[in-house]
């Protein structure tokens, strides 16, 4: 019996095998094409997405029946993804079958959670089954397979997003596909010679596996050559008198700055007793933070200025530590809860980058440890943590035994900014508190005093004082990662940024503001961290507009980067706590706001605006699936559109090929080029790029120095003999990122 079964089970898995190879293709292809999408989708619509199409090829090769049969069995399964990866509910029916309202009212709440990703997952799926099951004849096949590998190209070619691996990979599918088709005519045309060759199998499928491997083998591993021929978009260019960059071969992928021997990396520093000098941005992943609220993570503060860099002071070396914290035990804190109103942020933590750090990160205030682990650790908090109330940090164990976690969730009250009170509070009289936050070494000089005074005389209050200083450095300090040290004279750090450098990041920043403050006799002190980092939707819709996710407050999980290691000021107020202040030019602090807040009625007709069309979904329908569909249509036509702005860097861990350090160098160097373009930094035709580059030296003084390295650079891997490391090209790599940053 059980041989028996066996036999009929390969019957059916080599019956109709080209409809079978005809869906695995079309999964293959379909897979490549939205991957592309990384950065406009989130990870679960990924997850339902792969998800359905793995399911729909087991589909359609185990399971016996009709098409129907079938079509429910997708329908299943995509409905089963969509709960499993969104956050459905089951909700209680309603009582009676009558009046139908309140049954359409639960079925419109009952499936509001599986929107979006529904009417995203139910047209790849269409999509799916057109393609496996319509696409058979050659040139259905080239049609199907030509539409991907053409709009990868196009986009491949005409923007700065790469889709070197996704290209190659439809070019094999492709092949594949072609040679599954000729073989299956070869199988109609002569059923007996076909199976006299199934006889032996590997004889018959060896030369075919080798064919394909040698194809796609001589188009990755050949030498580049120039085309002989000129596509017509070139030809029609070069008719109009205009120029087309030749990109030959494999892209370019940018790298991490790991290995950079000279310049450092931005990150979360360990030592802040000298800050200053310049920084290449890194912008490899340290963390993912899902979070209801979007704010900067706090790490530690440091109270006393030397002239050169912060420092804890001894009271906090020797500061009181709370240890053996329970989860959900509420933490003590300096935040005066019955004067300031505030609002619970949640924050889960998943920790990328294995680095001990000294502290667990959150929003501030953070006020209890919900678990440390994941959901199958148990959540146990290690006796040795330590909450240090005064300074509002979550000290984990230096300790070799105690590993630093890498899930944990904390819960923070972010204290709502109340102006009117904020403004109401009175001088701090605090002696303690004075010589704590107020200190400054002798380095400090009379300009700095006068200019403190300037800017704070007329300003009624002290939170006024502290934003009056707040909005000079933002509006008169250009904000570069390489400040120009030369013009530096003066002994003292804040000195020599507002008097002398005059540009600089944000530890610039924000020690001047500190300090500035303190000068203003207002307590203030410095903290570092991170910035929110990025939404899967920031790049599809621009940095700094998480209102336009769907969540007013900001939430979702956000991935933070190396490149968002920020620093900012804190400033005390009697009666209120600790409030954050950022004067960072280009940055501002995601405050928790009040509901009577000037800013509430700008988005109160966001929310008020559909009211009135809510009306026929009474009868239980929540969103009509023509206007989905719609609107789905509309959202890939924009990422279609917008893909030609969106970070080269997204796709930089997929598209490495075999390039060399030179290949590798001047391809970078032509994209700068043609970014620069966009930039308003045009070659001309007659120039050659060491003239286009010089005279961009003379318009954009900041980036001199910048740009002679990238052309020497250039130059000796474009011209010499010799050959350039992996690693020279990766330093250039992040050079060029820091340019166009800047830019």
């Amino acid at each position: 019996m059980g041989v028996h079964q066996g036999r009929r089970l390969f019957r059916y898995l080599t019956s109709d095998w080209y409809g079978k190879l005809a869906f695995l293709f079309s999964a293959i292809l379909l897979w490549q094409w939205f991957d592309s999408l990384e950065g406009y989708w989130w990870p679960q619509t990924f997850a339902i997405v792969h998800g359905l199409l793995i399911a729909g090829v087991l589909i359609e090769w185990l399971f016996p029946g009709s098409r129907r049969l079938h079509l429910a069995l997708h329908v299943l399964a995509v409905t089963v993804l969509t709960m499993i990866h969104s956050n459905f509910v089951w909700l209680d029916t309603p009582d009676g079958l009558r009046p139908l309202q309140p049954w359409g009212d639960w079925f419109a709440a009952l499936i509001s959670p599986l929107d979006p990703y529904i009417w995203i997952s139910l047209p790849v799926l269409l999509l799916f089954l057109f393609a496996g099951s319509f696409c058979r004849t050659r040139y259905q096949v080239i049609l199907m397979t030509g539409a991907s590998v053409l709009s990868l190209s196009i986009l491949d070619s005409f923007t700065e997003i790469y889709f070197w691996d996704e290209v190659a990979w439809s070019v094999f599918v492709a092949l594949a596909w072609l040679a599954a088709e000729h073989f299956y005519r070869f199988q109609k045309k002569h059923p007996e010679t076909w199976g006299h060759m199934l006889e032996y199998p590997v004889n018959f499928a060896v030369p075919v596996v080798l064919v394909l491997v040698v194809v796609m083998a001589s188009g990755l591993f050949v030498p580049n050559i120039q085309p002989i021929l000129k596509d017509p978009y070139t030809m029609w260019m070069e008719s109009r008198g205009q120029s087309v960059p030749s990109f030959v071969g494999n892209k370019l992928e940018s790298t991490s700055a790991e290995g950079l021997s000279r310049d450092s990396r931005s990150g979360y520093s360990r030592e802040d007793g000298e800050l200053g000098g310049g920084f290449q941005f890194d912008y490899s992943e340290v963390m993912t933070v899902s979070t209801t609220r979007r704010s900067y993570w706090r790490g530690e503060t440091k109270s006393v200025y030397t002239g050169m860099g912060w420092n804890d002071s001894s009271a906090e070396r020797r500061e009181p530590a709370l240890s053996g914290i329970a989860a959900g035990e509420p933490l003590p804190s300096v935040l005066d809860k019955t004067n300031v109103e505030t609002e619970e942020v949640r924050q889960t933590i998943t920790m990328i980058r294995k680095d001990p750090y000294p502290v667990l990160f959150g929003a501030a205030t953070i006020r209890s440890v919900a678990a440390i682990g994941g959901p199958d650790s148990g959540g146990g908090i290690p006796s040795s943590l330590a909450w240090l109330q005064d300074s509002g940090e979550l000290r984990w164990p230096q300790s070799g035994r105690t590993p630093y976690p890498e899930v944990y969730s904390i819960v923070s009250e972010a204290p709502v900014l109340d102006e009117t009170k904020l403004r109401q509070s009175k001088p701090v009289t605090d002696e303690a508190m004075l010589a704590a936050y107020t200190q400054l070494p002798d380095t400090v000089t009379k300009r700095m005093r006068d200019l403190a005074k300037e800017l704070t005389s007329g300003q009624a209050s002290e939170y006024d004082k502290v934003r009056a200083i707040e909005s000079y450095l933002k509006q008169n300090f250009p904000y570069t990662n390489t400040p120009d040290l030369s013009k530096r004279k003066s002994a003292d750090f804040v000195d020599s940024f507002l008097f002398e450098v005059k540009e600089g990041y944000c530890d610039y920043y924000s020690t001047a503001l500190a300090v500035l403050a303190r000068l203003s006799g207002i307590p203030a002190r410095w903290v570092k961290g991170y910035a929110p980092g990025i939404l899967p939707l920031d790049n599809f819709i621009g940095r700094g507009m998480p209102e336009e996710t769907g969540d007013p407050n900001g939430g979702g999980t956000y991935t933070v980067r190396n490149a968002d290691a920020h620093s900012w000021v804190e400033v005390y107020f009697e009666g209120y706590g600790w409030m954050e202040f950022e004067a960072t030019a280009g940055f501002s602090f995601p405050y928790s706001m009040p509901a009577e807040a000037p800013a509430a009625p700008e988005t109160a007709p966001e929310a008020a605006e559909p009211k009135p069309e809510l009306a026929p979904e009474k009868r239980g329908f929540s969103i009509p699936l023509s206007w989905s569909i719609g609107a789905l249509a509309a959202l890939l036509a924009a990422a279609a559109y917008f893909a030609r702005s969106a970070a080269a860097g997204m796709w930089s861990k997929l598209r490495f090929g075999t390039l060399n350090g030179n290949q590798r160098i001047v391809l970078e160097t032509e994209k700068l080029v043609r970014y620069c373009k966009k930039r308003g930094l045009e070659r001309f035709d007659h120039e050659t790029l060491r003239e286009s580059v010089h005279r961009w030296a003379d318009i954009r003084r900041s980036l001199r120095d910048d740009f002679m390295h990238v052309l020497n650079v250039f130059e000796r891997a474009k011209y010499s003999a010799s050959q350039a490391t992996s690693e020279e090209a990766e330093r250039l790599s992040v050079k060029i990122k820091s340019i166009r940053e800047r830019l």
